[in-house]
């Protein structure tokens, strides 16, 4: 059976070699007729493809027709993201009531506040035996695969999962916000306990405890937590709640919010999207990338020699050879991410209650070397910063968060980007997205196969 199998794989490399060489075709083609590919031009600039007042991301100032590199700025609904995070947050928790603002268009009275936290709080629960049935069966160690099952198996138990009318899609978003937190800590916990063999520990969230604090409570064995940690994820799920139309997995949203389809099935389109190491799960590689550094950088704190390594990075000779420091430059973001900006400041907090502040130091001095070795390996003629990936995966390794969650908790926040975007599709009643793809190949007469 062993030689069979040999045998059968042999077949299987040489088939795959047969389809690659049989799918590419010359890359110059791209250039000759003018493709946007990556919906780009040569500059790396999103080609227009919609509309959106959810959010605004700001990375150049335009007048005249010249585009000058600023300071990053990010708007949700037209307000500063830096002020919404700056304002009274001290006092309460603020993703919720970032999401009202992305779904309602205006930030709430407390008031409407005071409602919406008791709506979400009542929706914060999953169907009858859900985790037993559903989450804990073919328990798995990839939890993106976790929430996109349940996801669509949730479409199940709707009463109205083809109502596409914005009063039903809001109420399957605001149930599906409640819930993602429930399913990624329940998934991790069923991993942890049928696959790594380790004790099951399952609470019940509490409804008057805000998504951050719940997702550390129901994480945590003690679940006990800080006030600064709460308050330090509560400000990461903002900064990742809403990034913009053009970003893959939002656009994923509206490419398949455009055909009509259920909610259920759009969010599931939308997770797979943001589970590529080159969206979402960018913050697992930067944490990969460290790991790999501290073992061969003999010296953390010697400049020369950590900026030695990332030159070996960059020239495709260390680390996973892709010639990349992950977590450096941003399509749109010049001279600063302004997410990146605001996580880097809590981050510090963090890292001085945690004890980690000489971890937080070497963060510090990466991103310094990395931005000059970049822009000097790549000969960069615009500025290059750090964007919130950099950060965010050390903040979650303070807050004890496994590395499965990392790309979770991205989805726990981007969730109510996508229903805000969603709910906008739907709204404004526009056209099946559908882009050209150009035919480069030849047409040929067909031939019957005992004369092939």
């Amino acid at each position: 059976m062993e030689r069979d199998m040999t045998e059968f794989n042999r077949r299987l490399d040489a088939l795959a070699d047969a389809c690659m060489s049989s799918q590419r075709f010359d890359q110059a083609l791209y250039v000759e007729h003018d493709v946007k590919r990556g919906l780009r031009d040569s500059n790396g600039k999103g080609i227009l493809t919609g509309l959106t007042e959810v959010s605004d991301v700001v990375g150049f100032h335009r007048e005249n027709g010249k585009s000058t590199p600023i300071e990053g700025e990010l708007y949700f609904q037209g307000y500063n993201v830096e002020n919404l995070i700056e304002g009274d947050l001290d006092s309460h928790f603020g993703f919720e009531e970032v999401t009202y603002l992305l779904l309602f268009g205006d930030l709430p009275t407390q008031a409407q506040l005071d409602e919406f936290l008791d709506i979400l709080g009542n929706y914060r629960e999953l169907p009858d035996n859900f985790v037993r049935d559903i989450i804990m069966n073919s328990p798995n160690g990839n939890m993106m695969n976790i929430l996109q099952k349940s996801v669509l198996t949730l479409y199940s138990y709707d009463d109205s999962p083809e109502d596409i009318s914005v009063k039903n899609v809001l109420r399957q978003s605001l149930q599906l916000i409640a819930r993602f937190p429930l399913i990624s800590v329940y998934g991790y916990h069923s991993y942890r306990h049928y696959i790594l063999d380790k004790s099951l520990v399952i609470r019940r969230p509490k409804p008057e405890l805000s998504t951050a604090e719940n997702i550390l409570r129901l994480l945590r064995p003690d679940g006990q937590y800080t006030s600064l940690e709460a308050h330090v994820l509560d400000i990461a799920l903002i900064l990742h709640a809403e990034h913009g139309g053009g970003n893959n997995s939002t656009f994923t949203t509206h490419v398949v919010s455009s055909t009509g389809t259920d909610t259920y099935s759009a969010i599931a389109s939308s997770l797979g999207s943001l589970k590529g190491p080159k969206h979402g799960g960018a913050n697992l590689k930067v944490q990969q990338m460290f790991k790999d550094i501290v073992l061969h950088v003999k010296d953390i704190e010697d400049e020369e020699e950590v900026a030695s390594y990332l030159q070996k990075i960059l020239d495709k000779e260390a680390f996973d050879r892709k010639g990349l420091i992950y977590g450096i430059g941003h399509a749109v973001y010049t001279k600063s991410d302004p997410r990146c900006v605001i996580l880097k400041k809590y981050a510090r907090k963090l890292s001085e209650e945690k004890g980690l502040t000489r971890e937080f130091e070497f963060y510090d001095r990466v991103e310094r070397l990395a931005i000059d070795l970049t822009a000097k390996h790549r000969h960069l003629f615009k500025p290059i910063c750090a964007n919130v990936d950099f950060y965010s995966g050390f903040v979650y390794s303070m807050l004890g968060l496994p590395m499965e969650l990392f790309t979770p908790i991205f989805a726990i926040a981007r969730i109510s980007g996508w229903c805000a975007h969603r709910i906008e599709e739907l709204a404004n009643d526009g056209k099946i997205i559908r882009p050209a793809y150009m035919y480069v190949g030849h047409h040929r007469n067909y031939v019957p196969i005992d004369q092939r």
